[in-house]
């Protein structure tokens, strides 16, 4: 690691969150480990997010970003990972979903040398609330779909906790903007042979009341990610 080189850079991609985010940068700024960055990206929010985020910006340890108008996720990670310094980068999203109390997990096959990337599962046997269950089958199908199209054998492709080594991950040409970002992370991370690991992760599903976004729309589109990922880039 080189000097100044913090452990983890966490990109917090922002979206009309005004009623979480803030109780989600307290616990990730609390987390382990200590030695780490926080970029997070407002994507054009307008619920007054990025009013709260604003009083970030100079706070120790953290950057903001905003975008001018909401690309999508995909753009809004591709900035985070441009702007990363740390030795491994990992997405956070801002809906309490998941728990920044997992990041000891995510990094420790990274940084026994084990691992090159490393995926949180939700289905891996961690705690979860128990939540809509064609949601869940649409993802293990996905993740089928997927492992079909890279010859891995992940649990949970669609995780929304993928850490990956900086010096990895900005090699990567990274292209959806949307929810597609997972899908093509897969297929890339695959195609660069990387060495991948999964780790179970609590999970703290929410529901489209309090402000789920992804919907069967995004399912149809990463089945189109996934069959354009594997046969061109």
């Amino acid at each position: 690691m080189s000097e100044g080189e913090p452990r983890l850079s966490v990109v917090v991609p922002v979206f009309n969150e005004r009623a979480t985010v803030a109780e989600l940068l307290g616990r990730v700024e609390q987390a382990e480990p200590a030695d780490k960055e926080i970029l997070i990206i407002d994507d054009g929010s307008t619920d007054g997010t990025r009013e709260i985020l604003s009083g970030y910006q100079g706070r120790p340890g953290c950057r903001v970003l905003f975008q001018e108008r909401n690309a999508g996720k995909g753009a809004a990670v591709r900035r985070g990972f441009a702007e990363a310094r740390g030795r491994v980068v990992v997405v956070q999203d801002a809906d309490l979903e998941y728990d920044p109390a997992d990041y000891a997990r995510l990094l420790a096959p990274i940084e026994a040398g084990l691992a090159d990337a490393v995926f949180g599962s939700r289905f891996l046997g961690g705690p979860h609330r128990v939540l809509f269950f064609w949601h869940s089958l649409g993802n293990r199908w996905l993740t089928l779909l997927s492992n079909m199209f890279t010859d891995l054998n992940l649990t949970d492709m669609e995780t929304g906790y993928k850490a990956v080594r900086r010096e990895l991950l900005q090699k990567l040409r990274l292209r959806a903007d949307r929810f597609g970002f997972e899908p093509e992370i897969t297929a890339k991370l695959a195609r660069a042979r990387a060495r991948i690991y999964e780790v179970p992760i609590s999970y703290h599903g929410r529901t489209y009341e309090q402000g789920k976004k992804i919907t069967w729309r995004d399912g149809l589109a990463a089945i189109y990610w996934i069959i354009r990922f594997r046969l061109a880039d």
